[in-house]
């Protein structure tokens, strides 16, 4: 089955990423802090709090610093964070969507207009690129943990309300509905499937080829907005 798949792309920048695992440990507590805060401590009854512990696991986090945001808001901090997304494109007119948490919003726009035009991007209207992109489910089974066939995974993610299977010699992405992503994540635990990542994301329906002599560049922007410490995530339509 056809889809845009994310897996290189997560792989591609894990070096990276480890490097800026304290920032990233900040970043993911804000969003267990907002999550607890608006929905309650308890991830039995709030989806989106269960949603930021899987990414605080999938990114190794500390226990106690999961303790501690949670702990944080259940006793009633009154600090509060906006979400907030800016959307542009960047270098060879690859389309770009920035996912923020920001205590100041004219702070965060500036330094994330500031990320773009400094690298040979340009920040665009609300709804400029947005529509480019699709809210989906994702999910990652790596071929070494999970020796099932490709026809009894597939059959299994259908049973279980996914829509999309995408499957090469590492990997099983799997694609869901936004509604579906819990109980097909869920199932596949019950199913004895070992889980490498699973998220809700922003999947682009058709990518772009970064020109050559753009990559450095669109590279550099990429690391400058997703150094920000108001930054969660950035979404992009590279190849």
């Amino acid at each position: 089955m056809s889809g845009h798949s994310k897996w290189h792309n997560i792989q591609g920048r894990k070096n990276a990423q480890d490097a800026k695992r304290g920032k990233i440990f900040q970043k993911i507590s804000r969003e267990i802090f907002m999550a607890a805060k608006a929905g309650g401590p308890d991830p039995a009854s709030n989806p989106a709090l269960r949603l930021m512990l899987d990414k605080a696991r999938s990114a190794n986090m500390p226990k106690d610093n999961i303790k501690r945001a949670i702990d944080k808001a259940a006793g009633g901090s009154d600090e509060h964070y906006d979400e907030v997304v800016y959307e542009g494109y960047g270098p060879g007119g690859v389309a770009v969507l920035v996912e923020a948490l920001t205590d100041n919003k004219n702070r965060t726009a500036s330094s994330v207009r500031v990320a773009f035009t400094r690298n040979g991007g340009n920040m665009g209207s609300a709804g400029s690129v947005a529509y480019m992109f699709d809210r989906r489910g994702y999910i990652v089974l790596e071929r070494e943990k999970n020796t099932q066939e490709e026809d009894d995974v597939l059959m299994d993610i259908m049973d279980l309300g996914a829509d999309d299977l995408q499957t090469s010699d590492e990997v099983f992405e799997i694609y869901t509905g936004p509604k579906e992503f819990t109980a097909v994540r869920d199932g596949l635990i019950e199913k004895g499937y070992d889980i490498s990542n699973a998220e809700l994301t922003m999947i682009p329906q058709n990518t772009t080829e970064v020109p050559e002599d753009k990559q450095e560049q669109f590279e550099r922007m990429i690391d400058q907005l997703e150094d920000d410490d108001d930054v969660s995530e950035v979404y992009t339509a590279a190849e």
